[in-house]
């Protein structure tokens, strides 16, 4: 037998070992994939020991964080190649043993699922990791059981799971929860050839979680007289723990509301905090921070002896690239639109499975996802050469977007006591809306009527099935209109096309010796910000005024706030439970699912009923 032949005997995993989560694929069913647990396919790197001693990983130990945080260990990668030790209740640890523990759980995932030990493993690194580092790494995989066949960069991985036939050249952006690297590599067929990389074994999305953390300190210390961060252990984890929620939420919704109950008490007195954020604030909070990586940007560059012209294409890896700053100061930088199509969180696991699956004797090529082929979003009065415009166009879920996908957008009425808008949803990349395709218009009426303009939120959602979830909502009160553009994925027919390019010219032919730019030639017949324009809705199902459906999205993200404040002061199932119908909760909000959404918050009342029923 050859030796491919003895290899393909064998199982190979691939492993991402990351700060803040970690994943395990394995080339299973024909093809490479992320492997789940109990329907989760990451896992917390957080290693912690409960009250009892037993050892928690993962979900578990995460949970356990804002009660126990004395027991409970995060973000271990940052301190592999060092000394030092970490305590968890009365008992030190190695950060190569805590990586072993993780470690050690992923192969177990692998070992359920194939039904075979798990012996064989790719791990993948940062490329800037020491040689110190990377020993670190090969220990706490024999702490582990297991043989670390091949330690991988993690920018390769991600490069083998983008895979390409011809050869180019790529920038890997790597921003995961503790590091930062960017490589220059060169691909061509299996061959990945890494050209330079730089980074900061200190940079990731951990510290935009503690800026965020620091804002919310600061607050409740103005508003109460109280320094969390001195003592009050729980507090401090719970605050943390909600900035890295309201960070998650912020690369979806331009704005969050925490809200935090209990977090100290004064005479008896339990104190709160509830703000909001936006992402303008947040995002000016972190820019220090990603301007640092774009200097390592420009250093792999000149390193490389490259300029932006020479890039083919710009991978983004790890999930604190999901923050829109990110990609729009790469693309200021670079000229270049990123690449992000595959899971920013799984995509160095699926690479690793892929270098492990060929060293295991399987032929894979690349990794398929599914992603919108196209841009997603409405018209608005704006300006344009220097002049306003009422078709310009914002997209809201961008071409490549793997799916599903969420996301939100703010908008402003354009005049005072304006009381009604017009919604125009279109299909494109262009900037100018009517350059594009029409697939769906609906109308919000009965908006507070406002002098400074009117904040108003929209949200679109689109799954696998090539559904389209579009709804507006007033911010201050709740109000919202909703459709459903079904089929929106198909590919659009010859006449649709020219439908647009009509539209196109018969607003040119028919202005005249008019202005076409000149909005207040506009106003005169629309007297609105989002301008009603000739065609039909193209296959929209309006499914007429659906504040109920507004204030579910309401109801459910109280009911989350509510049940997160009780946290502190439920048995430990019950706990674990309470979040896992949070997460439930979020995923469905994100995914629009509203029958999941429906499941999730009845379970979770229903858990809560008992739970307070039983003090």
């Amino acid at each position: 037998m050859s030796e491919a032949g003895n290899q393909a005997q064998e199982i190979v995993v691939g492993i991402d070992l990351g700060t803040t989560n970690s994943e395990v694929a394995v080339f299973v069913d024909g093809k490479v994939s992320v492997l789940e647990s109990s329907g989760k396919n990451i896992l917390p790197s957080v290693v912690g020991l409960s009250p009892a001693g037993e050892l928690l990983v993962g979900e578990a130990a995460r949970n356990q964080l804002v009660l126990y945080p004395e027991r409970t260990v995060r973000s271990i990668k940052r301190k592999m190649g060092t000394n030092e030790t970490v305590t968890l209740g009365d008992r030190a640890f190695t950060p190569q043993e805590i990586s072993a523990l993780i470690l050690r759980e992923l192969a177990a995932w692998a070992s359920r699922r194939l039904g075979k030990p798990v012996t064989k493993a790719v791990i993948t690194v940062p490329a800037y990791f020491s040689d110190a580092q990377r020993q670190a790494t090969r220990e706490a995989a024999r702490l582990a059981g297991l043989d670390a066949v091949r330690i991988l960069n993690e920018p390769t991985a991600a490069s083998l799971a983008y895979g390409e036939g011809n050869r180019h050249t790529a920038l890997v952006y790597d921003l995961g929860g503790g590091t930062f690297d960017v490589s220059l590599v060169a691909l061509e067929g299996e061959v990945t050839e890494v050209l330079a990389s730089h980074g900061d074994n200190h940079l990731g999305g951990d510290d935009f979680n503690d800026l965020l953390a620091e804002h919310l300190f600061r607050e409740f210390q103005s508003r109460h007289g109280i320094d969390l961060r001195q003592g009050h252990a729980a507090a401090r984890a719970r605050l943390w723990w909600a900035a890295e929620e309201a960070k998650r939420r912020l690369s979806f919704d331009p704005e969050v509301t925490v809200r935090e109950e209990a977090l100290a008490v004064v005479d008896g007195k339990p104190l709160r905090l509830e703000m909001e954020i936006t992402r303008e604030q947040y995002e000016e909070m972190i820019r220090p921070l990603v301007e640092k990586t774009m200097g390592h940007l420009s250093k792999v560059l000149a390193d490389a002896g490259k300029s932006p012209s020479d890039l083919d294409a710009i991978l983004l890896v790890g999930g604190s690239t999901r923050t829109p700053l990110v990609a729009h100061m790469i693309e200021e930088r670079t000229r270049l639109v990123p690449r992000g199509e595959i899971h920013p969180d799984l995509c160095v696991a699926l690479g690793a499975g892929v270098m492990a699956s060929r060293l295991a004797g399987h032929e894979v090529d690349r990794v398929l996802v599914d992603v919108t082929p196209y841009s997603f979003g409405i018209s608005f009065l704006g300006k344009r050469d220097g002049a306003f415009y009422p078709h310009c166009y914002k997209p809201i879920v961008r071409r490549n977007t793997p799916l599903p996908a969420t996301r939100t957008e703010r908008f402003f009425t354009a005049h005072d006591y304006q009381e009604e808008v017009d919604i125009h949803v279109y299909e494109g990349e262009d900037e100018d809306a009517l350059r594009n395709i029409l697939v769906g218009d609906f109308r919000i009426e009965g908006l507070t009527p406002m002098r400074d303009g009117n904040e108003v939120l929209c949200r679109m959602s689109l799954d696998l099935d090539g559904i389209l979830h579009v709804t507006a909502i007033e911010k201050r009160t709740g109000l919202s209109k909703h459709i459903k553009i079904a089929h929106a994925l198909e590919t659009k027919t010859d006449e649709e096309i020219e439908a647009a390019r009509k539209r196109l010219e018969s607003l040119f032919a028919s202005r005249g010796d008019a202005d076409p730019f000149d909005v207040e030639d506009q106003e005169e017949d629309e007297g609105k910000d989002f301008q009603v324009i000739e065609g039909g809705k193209a296959g929209c199902e309006d499914s007429g005024d659906t504040a109920a459906s507004s204030a579910s999205t309401e109801e459910a993200r109280q009911l989350v706030e509510h049940a997160r404040a009780q946290l502190a002061s439920v048995h430990e199932e019950d706990r674990e439970e309470i979040v896992d119908l949070n997460q439930a909760i979020e995923s469905a909000l994100e995914a629009g699912d509203e029958q999941a959404l429906k499941e999730a918050m009845e379970g979770l009342r229903e858990l809560l009923f008992f739970v307070e029923g039983r003090r």
